[in-house]
């Protein structure tokens, strides 16, 4: 079998729902052997639909390739396991809110002095620091204060959340850079870190140039629907039967697009010479753009457009990913055996290393489903150990 990069890693989990999950599938997918912490309710993503079978394909999209132990933490028998694997893992990886880990006797500062390795990642919505310390959030609501949501939607609409949960995801492959950077530092100082990542922090690091474009201008960006606000044309156009994305990011590019679209003199009119000009008169731009467009068929334009050397493509759906051949070439749309659930599609992995695997891992862990085989293989509990600590309801699970 071929390896995977972060082979012989061990992460001990203890986050739920998004955030947290998300950065530990990504280092269970590169080959981490990533030991999932639940309480004795369960992460909560658990009761989140979408359901098959009883079984929630939320949980089961952001844990695959995970073993699952669930502890009681608040008993004393349950922690001391807890602290034993966090003295035997490279990296822990938790989103409670800030002192939470603390108050359980699992924070940095009682881990460090006992694996001075560890690499601890926190994330939360606001960070350990600032005023705003110890506030809870969710997707949405980091969205929100952001500047994200302002941005998003409809021109002259209200602001709207972007469709994918990216005050989670960004965090997450935050928390998951911070990591390895850690782990490498580690390499060279022997020691690890406590990485304090948070959300706002995090998502509004990418809201890309509005920042520099407010202080310039003095003004509030805007909503602009799909389009760019210094780059024309760049945004999705309706077609005769479909709606397609195109872009043209210089000069020359537009030139080749109007000659594609069969109105070369779109180039040479004064409004249009440059993509300055271009931002200036959008309006105009996107009428003459959509007028011509409108004339054909989303699939007769993207084969001439892409013939031209013109960046477009379709609108997709969903369903439509299912299907991309380009995606399944690329091996990002694999079927994921889930115990009670079976095949389901999900994204692949996203890192490809030449020579390392990039098949999906395994499945998501039922609850507690490895706690015994864990305590016992990797923290040398015996058989009588075992049975007290499921006697009294601290390790939970088959």
């Amino acid at each position: 079998m071929m390896s995977r990069l972060l082979d012989g890693l061990l992460v001990a989990d203890f986050s739920r729902v998004l955030a947290g999950p998300f950065a530990g599938m990504v280092l269970a997918d590169l080959g981490a052997r990533v030991i999932k912490i639940e309480p004795p309710t369960g992460d909560e993503a658990r009761g989140f639909g979408p359901f098959h079978n009883g079984h929630s394909l939320y949980f089961t999209s952001v844990n695959r390739g995970k073993q699952g132990m669930a502890l009681d933490l608040k008993q004393p028998s349950a922690l001391e396991l807890a602290q034993r694997l966090c003295a035997r893992a490279d990296v822990l990886l938790e989103n409670f809110r800030p002192g939470a880990m603390a108050r359980l006797g699992l924070g940095y500062d009682h881990l460090a002095p006992i694996n001075p390795r560890l690499v601890y990642c926190s994330v939360s919505g606001f960070g350990h620091t600032g005023p705003k310390a110890g506030r809870g959030a969710y997707d949405v609501i980091i969205q929100a204060v952001s500047g994200l949501m302002s941005l998003t939607g409809p021109e002259g609409g209200p602001p709207v959340r972007v469709g994918a949960s990216l005050g989670d995801l960004v965090p997450a492959l935050y928390a998951v850079a911070g990591i390895l950077a850690a782990l490498f530092r580690r390499e060279r100082s022997g020691r690890g870190t406590f990485l304090d990542i948070a959300m706002q922090d995090a998502v509004v690091s990418v809201v890309e140039n509005a920042i520099a474009r407010s202080w310039a201008s003095g003004e509030d960006p805007q909503p602009l629907g799909s389009r760019h606000p210094t780059i024309a044309p760049f945004a999705a156009f309706a077609t005769a039967d479909g709606d397609i994305a195109l872009a043209a990011g210089n000069d020359l590019l537009f030139a080749r697009l109007c000659d594609a679209l069969g109105a070369p003199e779109l180039a040479e009119n004064p409004l249009f010479l440059t993509n300055t000009a271009r931002v200036e008169h959008v309006a105009a731009l996107t009428d003459e753009l959509s007028r011509l467009l409108s004339r054909r068929g989303a699939d007769a334009w993207l084969a001439i457009l892409d013939g031209a050397g013109i960046p477009c493509g379709r609108v997709a759906r969903i369903s439509d990913l299912l299907a991309d051949e380009h995606l399944r070439a690329r091996r990002m749309i694999l079927p994921l055996e889930q115990p009670g659930v079976g095949a389901v599609p999900v994204p692949g992995i996203p890192i490809k290393a030449l020579g390392f695997d990039d098949s999906l891992p395994g499945p998501a862990p039922g609850f507690g489903e490895h706690g015994v085989a864990i305590a016992r293989e990797l923290l040398e509990y015996d058989d009588a150990a075992l049975r007290d600590l499921q006697l009294r309801g601290a390790l939970l699970g088959p």
